[in-house]
Order: C-alpha cells, then sequence, then structure tokens
C-alpha cells in the first residue's frame, strides 16, 4: 500500500502554527516521522493560507527538499504547484494532488506534470460537484485517465480518487466506495486507486476504528493507496497483515521485516 503521510496541512493547528511560522525544524522532524513509519509520498497542504499559498507551498516544499522525499503537493492551484516545484533541486517523482475534469484546471496540471515528471491524482468529480452514481464516476474516471495518458502521463502514475463520501451522512457510502474499488480496479489496472482514508469517518466517533476496518476492506477489492496517518501504528500494522493475506507481501517478508524493526505489533 502507497501511504501518503498527511500530517503537513494547515487544517491541523498545530501544523498550521508551524507553517505560519515558518519553522523548518518541525516540518522536518513531522516529515521524518511519517517517513520512518512507513509513508511513500509527503503531502504538504497550506490551503489554510489562502493568497499566501504559493509562498507556504514553496517553502514547505524548499525545507523537505534536502531529506530527498517524494512529496504530494495539494493543492487546486496551478500557480501553487509550480511555485511549490519551482523551489526544490530535486523536481521528479512527486505527486501533483490533485486534478478535476474541469478544463482549465485539468489542462493546467496536466502541463505540470508533464513538465516536471510528476504523478496526478485524478478526482471522480464533477464540475458542480460530487457525483452521486457509480457509473458517473467510472465515466469520469475513464475521461481523466484517457486524457492524462493522451498527453504523455504514464498510467502507471495516475492515482485515480473515487471520492468518499461520510458514512455517517450516507449509510451506504462504505459499499458505494467498495464497488467503485473493484470496478476502477477492473478498468484501469495499470493505474493506483487511492482514497483520503479519514474522508469517510468525518463526524463520527472512532475514527481510526473506522478508518483502519475500511482499509482493510478496500485493499480486498484493489485499493492501493490512501492518504492517511502513518504515525497510527494499529493502521500501519493493519495494512502490512492485510498486505501479507492478500498474498502482496511475497513469503511475508514485509511483514517480519516490519515487526523486527518495531514498526508493527
Amino acid at each position: 500500500m502507497i501511504i501518503i503521510g498527511e500530517k503537513i496541512n494547515s487544517s491541523i493547528p498545530t501544523s498550521r502554527a508551524a507553517i505560519q511560522a515558518k519553522d523548518a525544524q518541525a516540518i522536518i522532524c513531522l516529515a521524518k516521522a511519517q517517513s520512518d513509519a512507513g509513508a511513500s509520498f509527503i503531502d504538504i497542504n497550506a490551503g489554510m493560507f489562502l493568497e499566501r499559498e504559493p509562498e507556504y507551498l514553496a517553502f514547505l516544499a524548499k525545507t523537505l527538499d534536502a531529506l530527498c522525499l517524494p512529496l504530494s503537493i495539494d493543492t487546486p492551484s496551478a500557480k501553487a504547484v509550480r511555485a511549490a516545484l519551482g523551489a526544490i533541486e530535486n523536481k521528479k517523482g512527486h505527486l501533483i494532488n490533485s486534478v478535476t475534469i474541469e478544463n482549465s484546471r485539468l489542462e493546467d496540471m496536466t502541463s505540470l506534470a508533464a513538465e516536471y515528471g510528476c504523478g496526478l491524482v485524478a478526482l471522480c468529480m464533477q464540475e458542480n460537484g460530487m457525483p452521486e452514481s457509480l457509473n458517473s464516476r467510472l465515466e469520469i474516471a475513464d475521461r481523466l485517465v484517457n486524457h492524462l495518458v493522451q498527453h504523455g502521463i504514464k498510467a502507471s502514475d495516475i492515482f485515480i480518487d473515487p471520492m468518499l463520501r461520510p458514512l455517517g451522512a450516507d449509510e451506504t457510502a462504505g459499499t458505494d466506495a467498495l464497488e467503485t474499488i473493484r470496478q476502477l480496479r477492473a478498468l484501469f489496472p495499470e493505474s493506483h486507486i487511492s482514497v483520503g482514508l479519514s474522508n469517510l469517518s468525518f463526524g463520527l466517533p472512532c475514527r481510526r476504528l473506522l478508518n483502519r476496518t475500511f482499509a482493510s476492506a478496500a485493499m480486498t477489492a484493489g485499493l492501493d493507496a490512501a492518504i492517511a496517518d502513518p504515525l497510527d501504528r494499529e493502521l500501519m500494522g493493519q495494512i502490512a497483515a492485510c498486505e501479507a493475506i492478500l498474498g502482496i507481501d511475497e513469503y511475508c517478508l514485509e511483514f517480519i521485516g516490519k515487526f523486527r524493526s518495531g514498526l508493527i505489533g
């Protein structure tokens, strides 16, 4: 499972304070902790700062450049993405989060991804909001993947996000998401399928329990990436166990290695 570490996000009060103060050491420590815990990408988000978003994203990217960690640049603004990528020396191998079917955003983000050699998170979202039906999500995913591939983005660099709905507002959100993931995996076997794991549990108690349970269920349906908290040891342990059970982890070597290194268990 590809884990995109979610902790450097301006919607989290402690992270917002560190970003606003441009506390480089705090940001580095948080990124390193997530990487050490198993994150494949470090998400950076400065969306709460509105007009200053490009400035703060550039600060975050430049601060973390020395660690040589793949970043997930989390913004709907092409201007902010360019500011972040322009601030670092190592420009390849990062992830732009995200692109939608909206024409101007789609063209701008596609151009940036092709120019800098980045992957892209493709949201199954309509211009007027989240689609209600499974067929609508699949149609949007098909349009996005075809466009990106035609413009030079490898299918393996595309992360399709089916857009989780809160379970507290719709009791079928979980089962709908699982079926969407199954069908996306069948239609796009070369691409990744990624979710914002905590979106499903929004507004409910015991959110971590719901996130962990959904992660395991979704992995059986074909989920292979998630924006999540890698510092949640139980979540990471459950994911490692699920990979072993599903045969993704040959001879359980990754599971054994993570246990011996103290990451799980």
